[in-house]
């Protein structure tokens, strides 16, 4: 009975001494984890801002100053800009003014992807296409277009007395639909040749431009490129990824295609636009695109206020920054004598490039 008691003694012995080297390590394991974190939480200090116009103000500045991704090439100051705008922020001003300062500061930028958002306004820059003409009338677009056009998607479509397909694709805001290009193709093929208005389409999803793009390859091609942000420096870049655009699995053109431009065309716009210029059989008519180069990024001011910017710059296939807009093959705008007897001339110039008049 004693050996058996003794036995029993030890084991118990053994357990708590296995226990208590359990806690042990439990304990230091947990002071190490806290040490970590503490540790890497005091390397990493992001800057409070205050709910007031001077900490919306800071809020604002320095958030640019760190993600903007243009201001090299658009050679702005932008210690200058805080400068200019500090002394006209003070803790009286109404939030209308503060809207309006921090709105005019922005405009600085000269950037349609550059935003301030608030639940009473929106602080924006479209001098990129208010200050050119339009070179587009609905007028004349509903003349050409009648009423029995078809409609797939996005895409209103006819063919003209001349057998040449005309498609309208306003805006890239809603899916087009692998179906509806099918569909718009099958239903224009017999047609000589095809003339595409994007004219005053503002961007959307770049994933829509890329889709249509892809029906006029037949083999994968070097389209551009693009940088990352890698650090708070405004030039702290990744090295230029290529981005190449692959011919599409669904129904093909493979007739001559006349893309139909003016400065309206922004944004995903504006990339399709560099998508379609490297496709073999297409050529580009009309205005000089709107630009907006940079992929969009969105953040918060402390009262809750968002702001848009570019973030990521994007090039063509020869490095060139597209940020200003690209420049048509034939740059043709409308006659104001021509309007006035109902005829689209930069419609007609591309008809008599697929009639090989000109």
């Amino acid at each position: 009975m004693k050996k058996i008691s003794s036995a029993k003694t030890k084991v118990k012995a053994r357990r708590k001494d296995h226990h208590r080297k359990t806690i042990y390590k439990i304990v230091v394991f947990c002071v190490i984890l806290f040490t970590l974190l503490t540790g890497l939480t005091s390397c990493v200090k992001e800057e409070e801002f205050s709910d007031n116009a001077r900490g919306n103000f800071e809020a604002l500045w320095k958030i640019m100053d760190e993600h903007y991704c243009f201001f090299g090439e658009k050679n702005i100051d932008w210690n200058a800009i805080h400068a200019k705008y500090s002394p006209m922020v003070n803790d009286n001003m109404t939030t209308a003014q503060l809207f309006e300062v921090l709105s005019n500061m922005l405009g600085e930028l000269k950037d349609g992807h550059v935003n301030l958002y608030s639940s009473f306004d929106v602080g924006r820059n479209w001098s990129w296409h208010e200050d050119y003409p339009s070179n587009f009338s609905d007028t004349l677009y509903t003349k050409y277009m009648g009423t029995d056009y078809q409609i797939a998607g996005i895409l209103h479509y006819r063919v003209l007395d001349d057998n040449i397909g005309y498609v309208r694709c306003s805006s890239f805001a809603n899916s087009i639909g692998g179906g509806n290009l099918d569909n718009v193709l099958n239903n224009l093929a017999p047609c000589r040749g095809l003339i595409l208005d994007i004219r005053d389409n503002s961007g959307g999803l770049l994933t829509d431009a890329e889709m249509l793009a892809s029906r006029f390859t037949n083999e994968e091609l070097l389209v551009g490129y693009i940088q990352h942000k890698t650090g708070t420096g405004h030039n702290e870049f990744s090295e230029l990824d290529e981005q190449k655009l692959k011919p599409s699995n669904g129904l093909r053109w493979q007739k001559r295609v006349i893309v139909l431009t003016n400065r309206q065309v922004f944004s995903a716009a504006n990339e399709f636009v560099k998508y379609i210029k490297c496709c073999p059989l297409a050529t580009v008519v009309g205005d000089r695109t709107g630009g907006g180069a940079g992929m969009p990024f969105s953040s918060e001011l402390p009262n809750g206020w968002g702001v848009r910017f570019s973030a990521c710059p994007m090039y063509d296939r020869n490095k060139q920054s597209t940020e200003f807009g690209i420049q048509p093959d034939y740059e043709v705008n409308l006659s104001h004598e021509d309007f006035l007897k109902g005829i689209d001339t930069i419609i007609e110039y591309a008809r008599n490039l697929i009639n090989q008049k000109l």
